[in-house]
């Protein structure tokens, strides 16, 4: 399988082996048969912050995708399994007059992913709804973390160590109308609608937001565009013009190209501002290599 067939990013080359389990015993089993094997393994969702080198991935892939995505609530506690995706999770809640993900509505991207990052929308992270996750080591035995076990912090928790992969989460929500929550949500989509590039692929937002640089010059979007990067392109990758922490793939773009933005804007940046910006985006590398992105464009300069 071509990884540019089925990543965000439209992005990669192919794939050895890709594996998409359809319970968490199946993918206990296959983390196991990987243990001893030397080829890498890379545990991935819905591939919506993953850079695959254009020369593609000598490994196996697992695919935590549709095929986990079982949810069941009782009272206010979710526990839904880590494939199923976040709008899908987010809108099922509010039928049940849940409240707690609005801000999640937009998100593209799964549960596990979205969990293992904090990641959410309006300087909020999931973290502050989780009750439970399970995950699974790389040997194949199932472990439990408590919240507070989770570590959350900014777009980040304990649950992004490498041994780790999420198998499903437990979340514990609030009573809401339900009405109210779906207008909610719909306010949410409508404004990421506005604001966010969704008629070429991308993985969404690139650099992550740095509170210390968030309080003199504002979201990395506007870092970028204060340097009039809006609309920069090298390759087939391209700078949103429409919103600049997004760099979107215009047709036929390499790993090399978005790496090649990616250094551009990080440098520009720094020069002018005295911040350095760090990626949310992680590239991978064909051997398995699982970086930010930002340190694979510095390493490729240094080499080029």
């Amino acid at each position: 399988m071509r990884l540019s067939e089925v990543s965000r990013w439209q992005i990669g080359g192919p794939a050895l082996v890709v594996v998409e389990p359809r319970s968490i015993a199946e993918a206990a089993d296959v983390v196991a048969l990987m243990r001893d094997r030397i080829e890498p393994m890379l545990v991935v969702g819905d591939m919506s912050n993953v850079l695959f080198d254009s020369d593609g991935f000598d490994g196996v892939i697992i695919r935590i995708g549709r095929s986990l995505s079982t949810m069941r609530a009782l009272g206010t506690m979710v526990h839904a399994e880590a494939g199923i995706a976040i709008p899908q999770l987010a809108r099922a809640t509010a039928d049940l007059g849940l409240s707690g993900l609005e801000h999640t509505v937009g998100i593209p991207g799964t549960l596990g992913g979205l969990v293992t990052m904090n990641g959410g929308s309006q300087r909020k992270g999931i973290g502050l709804s989780v009750a439970r996750v399970t995950c699974l080591d790389r040997s194949g035995n199932v472990l439990e973390f408590t919240q507070s076990e989770c570590q959350f912090g900014y777009r980040s928790s304990t649950l992004q160590r490498p041994d780790l992969i999420v198998a499903a989460v437990e979340l514990q929500l609030e009573p809401r109308d339900s009405i109210e929550v779906h207008a909610e949500m719909d306010e949410v989509v409508e404004s990421r609608r506005a604001r966010f590039p969704e008629d070429l692929p991308n993985c969404g937002s690139t650099f992550l937001s740095d509170p210390s640089m968030y309080e003199i010059i504002g979201a990395p979007g506007k870092a970028i565009e204060s340097v009039g990067l809006k609309g920069y392109s090298y390759g087939g990758a391209q700078v949103s013009p429409q919103h600049a922490n997004f760099v979107v793939n215009t047709g036929g773009a390499t790993s090399d190209d978005v790496l090649a933005v990616i250094h551009h804007i990080r440098e520009t940046v720094h020069r002018s501002t005295g911040f350095a910006m760090d990626c949310e985006v992680r590239y991978v590398s064909p051997d398995g290599d699982v970086v930010p992105a930002h340190i694979a464009a510095e390493e490729r300069r240094r080499v080029a």
